[in-house]
């Protein structure tokens, strides 16, 4: 999941000055401090609406998906709606990251925003499913510059102490946007129709984009930099040959296949040649020695780590609701309420006093810690049969531990690096971050799917009606046979919260051994690593 919650404070509202942000191959901020508050307000609220285009596009569709099957046909290949938008948008969150280090923030963002509402554009005009998924690959193409982008551009207008106070906004923009996209997309798909889940990004982006245009200045010219496009090549296709293992494996073939050992054979094999690029490219797209700075590489895989933990155990969280206690979808929803909230309280609060200590770390472990409880609260409750009120504890535990962790590791990882390899560092980050909620959810799933077959098995029931027709298939079952699908999906969902909170300790033990470095009052440049 990458970084993001409001912060609940106003900007302060001072005069509208603007600081041209240069490349940084020109950029050399040695003593500039915070940029002046209308400027920084104008980039905050920019930045903001490309968080919220990203976090939304990618929960509001899903509820529109069965419209979509219905109206344009080709249900066998739904779920490539989705997995065609990962794939682009993950492999290309590096290669943003890196050329908005070398042509500056602003004409990037012009780019991803234009891909994104140029593909939202095309996605609601389909007249086909092979349409809307080549459409959704575009649209991809510009998200992987959104999250990317919003975050690399108020590090060249916040200084590293005063960061926290607004990571901490796109922690709840994120957490917002999230519950609020199932919800929207099925009032827009009912009140309009599936086309409007794509056609509400269009007033929102071009909104985004004034505000860039404003905020952020045009670098001048400087210096041309080289581009390593060999190596993005590499690496887009080496990740899109695991995301692929990771969406087909178990499902279109086994784990255990020819299939499988191939695709982890030519991300191996890639992953390699990536490597060696990167040691000799004149201008590589992640710089390796990078990984020597301990703060960098222990940031960029606890980000991993964490995403992986809270996507392999809060995608099925709703399911145990639902299957096991019991629960209507909307209520089933509302449980997730809690998170939201204590993330939301502890983004605003603990942003302030990071900005007033300049120490992030040992909020950074607070929050990790309480994850890690948290998640294996989750796993305890659900071996245990508590009731739905006991959970309610642990959901808010969870989104208090993330509104500490999530924004203080960004904050972190970019305080560790030059100024002029924030943005390659800040696309790393949200690369391993997108690479790890993958391999959460997949390595979850498999262990659902397989206590799943084996629990259904022992009852006598087939597992496919209930994967291929989900909850509908429910009402075709006796009494008796609902009651061994509940316990067998209690005793799958206990595994997959189990591996989440050992994951989770995992990166607090990680983060534990990691120096403190004092949050600079300026955007400076470091020592590089």
């Amino acid at each position: 999941m990458n970084d993001p919650a409001p912060s609940g404070t106003a900007l302060p509202a001072l005069a509208s000055v603007a600081i041209p942000i240069a490349s940084p191959t020109d950029l050399h901020p040695s003593h500039v401090a915070t940029a002046p508050a209308g400027q920084l307000r104008t980039v905050m609220a920019g930045a903001l609406l490309a968080m919220v285009l990203a976090a939304l596009d990618q929960n509001i569709v899903n509820t529109a998906l069965p419209r979509m099957a219905a109206d344009l046909g080709g249900m066998s290949h739904l779920s490539w709606v989705v997995t065609a938008f990962m794939l682009t948008a993950t492999t290309t969150t590096p290669l943003y990251g890196k050329l908005s280090d070398i042509y500056g923030r602003r004409m990037l963002f012009f780019v991803a925003i234009v891909i994104f509402l140029a593909g939202s554009l095309l996605c609601g005009a389909a007249r086909s499913m092979g349409q809307i998924i080549a459409f959704r690959a575009i649209q991809g193409l510009g998200a992987g510059g959104l999250l990317v982008l919003a975050q690399a551009a108020i590090g060249d207008v916040v200084s590293p102490r005063d960061r926290p106070r607004y990571q901490g906004l796109f922690t709840g923009t994120f957490a917002l946007s999230s519950v609020a996209g199932p919800l929207l997309g099925g009032l827009i798909t009912q009140a309009l129709s599936w086309r409007w889940v794509f056609y509400v990004n269009l007033p929102v982006g071009a909104l985004a984009l004034v505000m860039i245009a404003i905020g952020l200045r045009k670098p001048p010219s400087g210096k041309a930099r080289p581009i390593d496009y060999a190596g993005a090549l590499l690496l887009a296709g080496a990740t899109a040959a695991l995301l692929l293992l990771l969406a087909w494996g178990g499902i279109e073939f086994p784990w255990a296949s020819r299939d499988s050992l191939g695709l982890v054979t030519m991300t191996a094999a890639l992953i390699a040649l990536f490597i060696w690029r990167e040691s000799r490219a004149p201008e590589p797209l992640i710089r390796l020695p990078l990984f020597r700075n301990r703060v960098f590489a222990r940031g960029v895989a606890v980000g991993g780590m964490m995403t992986f933990a809270m996507l392999g155990s809060t995608v099925f969280l709703p399911l145990y609701f639902q299957l096991v206690l019991g629960m209507a979808p909307a209520v089933a929803g509302a449980m997730m309420l809690p998170q939201v909230v204590g993330m939301l309280l502890t983004s605003v609060i603990g942003g302030r006093i990071v900005a007033k200590m300049g120490r992030n770390k040992p909020f950074l472990l607070a929050g990790l810690g309480l994850e890690a409880v948290a998640l294996a609260s989750l796993a305890a409750f659900a071996f245990f049969g508590a009731p739905a009120t006991i959970f309610l504890i642990s959901m808010a535990a969870l989104g208090l531990g993330m509104g500490m962790g999530m924004p203080n590791l960004t904050t972190a990882v970019q305080n560790a690096v030059v100024h002029r390899e924030l943005g390659a560092a800040t696309g790393a980050m949200s690369f391993v971050r997108s690479l790890g909620g993958a391999l959460g959810v997949a390595a979850s799933g498999t262990i659902m799917t397989t206590r799943l077959a084996d629990a259904f098995a022992t009852a006598g029931l087939d597992v496919r009606a209930l994967t291929e027709h989900r909850l509908q298939a429910l009402s075709h079952f006796t009494a008796a046979q609902q009651a061994a699908v509940g316990t067998a999906y209690r005793t799958a969902l206990t595994g997959c919260f189990l591996l989440s909170g050992v994951v989770m300790t995992l990166a607090f033990f990680l983060v534990l051994g990691l120096p403190e470095i004092t949050l600079r009052s300026e955007i400076e440049e470091t020592s590089a690593a």
